[in-house]
């Protein structure tokens, strides 16, 4: 079992990404002794204004996960490593997938060699619960011993990823762990995932995109409740084990919308169903009774949870509206709301950002 004294370098790839850039935020704040190394290939998603504020106190390096020199750099020196770095949302996986099988796959396996091979003490995987693919129908909930079943390129490219670092431990005896979030939410995050989607639209009075009749459940997680969980695992798991990570909680599509536009006083005619997602998994659920064994529990409530991340979002209009006028963003919105045979013909033209 590994402690906190025994890490003095980490490195956090994804580092300037969504969960990745609050990571670092929440060791700045848990562990302010530990030299943090961020590696950040600073693709669409990938964005400096992330870590302002930080990049005075961690070493960033811009490169790919998947390029053996930039990752043995990244490696050397380090106690442990967190890969964060990952291609992560289904509806771009649809689009092409060839990106998320070479930063899930391939770069997961170039990160997994050059830590063996530095001798890094613990590899830890953020992956997702989406590698358990579809619980619509049933009650109950995926535990980490259930096999996997993904049903998106995304969701396949990450479990391919666990194999990896699982096999990793088998076969070289290299500590790893892997966590198994759900779905995370809170500052920082990309515009183009649900709850900054409809937050950013919603402010400027644009539709909202409900899939199908908006039914999909998901179990809504704070980032901050999800950090705690990986650093807690980082430190206390077991090596080879896996770790389910969720706040408990069935929320719909539907209701998401509803909440978003209640907070902001917004009328709920800005909703705009779509056609559903080819393949869409319409229920996850985690069971995570076995970190609760760690000590871990989520500590924010939906309600509160999703009021701050908006209060954040309106007080960092600047952040939001430099992304959005990004041309990945603009072009994936293009691609897959507007373009007749790519997307779903949600929105017209003229309401996509531009």
């Amino acid at each position: 079992m590994t402690t906190v004294a025994s890490f003095k370098r980490v490195l956090v790839t994804g580092g300037a990404g969504f969960i990745g850039s609050n990571f670092v935020r929440y060791t700045r704040a848990n562990h302010p002794d530990w030299e943090i190394v961020v590696l950040d290939k600073l693709t669409y998603a990938g964005n400096l204004a992330n870590l302002r504020g930080l990049l005075d106190h961690v070493t960033f390096l811009r490169g790919d996960i998947a390029d053996p020199a930039t990752a043995r750099r990244a490696v050397r020196g380090a106690d442990a490593v967190l890969n964060f770095a990952a291609e992560s949302h289904v509806d771009r996986s649809l689009l092409d997938a060839a990106p998320f099988v070479r930063t899930n796959v391939e770069g997961t396996l170039v990160l997994l060699e050059e830590a063996r091979r530095a001798g890094v003490r613990r590899f830890l995987q953020v992956s997702t619960d989406e590698v358990y693919g579809d619980l619509a129908g049933t009650g109950r909930r995926s535990a980490e011993t259930d096999p996997l079943a993904p049903r998106s390129p995304y969701a396949a490219t990450k479990a391919a990823a666990e194999h990896l670092v699982l096999a990793y431990g088998a076969s070289y005896g290299l500590d790893v762990v892997v966590t198994r979030g759900s779905n995370t939410y809170g500052p920082y995050q990309y515009p183009e995932k649900i709850i900054p989607l409809f937050v950013t639209n919603a402010l400027e009075n644009r539709p909202l995109p409900v899939y199908g009749d908006g039914s999909a459940v998901r179990d809504y997680m704070h980032v901050e409740d999800h950090c705690a969980g990986i650093d807690l695992v980082l430190h206390e798991g077991e090596p080879g084990h896996a770790y389910n990570l969720g706040a408990g909680l069935e929320v719909t599509g539907l209701e998401v919308a509803r909440r978003v536009l209640d907070l902001l006083g917004k009328p709920w005619s800005l909703m705009s169903f779509v056609p559903d997602r080819p393949g869409h998994d319409y229920r996850y659920a985690v069971d995570t009774r076995k970190v609760e064994t760690l000590g871990w529990k989520p500590r924010w409530s939906f309600d509160r949870g999703l009021a701050e991340t908006l209060t954040w979002y309106v007080e960092h209009e600047a952040w939001w509206r430099s992304v959005r006028r990004r041309r990945g963003f603009r072009r994936h919105l293009q691609e897959w709301y507007v373009t007749e045979g790519a997307g779903h013909g949600a929105y017209r033209a003229d309401q996509v950002h531009r």
